[in-house]
């Protein structure tokens, strides 16, 4: 199955889920969606979700100096983005409830 297009619709979701516990960069919100099993997750679509999940009041962000490289601009989840990570985690759960009922209600019939 070609996940592009169910990872697309779930990206905002996945990132404010990961920096709701601890704030993070760039590189580090990516390294942590991939481990957490987003593999295919693109550089852009991270990075483009960020910067966009700020314009809309739903991140904060902060520069920290590092020792390793450039500053690194960290982002922390606001009320505005943790209201919106709960009304998008009932939504999924909803949805993903629904399609697996369904799904298990298809394979008890064949």
């Amino acid at each position: 199955m070609d996940t592009t297009q169910l990872l697309k619709g779930v990206l905002d979701l996945a990132v404010l889920a990961v920096v709701a516990d601890e704030d993070g960069y760039g590189y580090d919100v990516l390294r942590r969606l991939r481990s957490g099993g987003l593999a295919d997750v693109g550089d852009a679509s991270v990075y483009g979700t960020l910067r966009r999940l700020y314009s809309n009041g739903a991140l904060t962000s902060y520069v920290v100096p590092s020792d390793e490289g450039p500053h690194r601009k960290y982002y922390g989840i606001t009320p505005t983005g943790r209201d919106q990570l709960k009304r998008q985690s009932d939504d999924w759960t909803h949805f993903s409830t629904t399609v697996t009922t369904l799904l298990t209600s298809q394979g008890a019939r064949s």
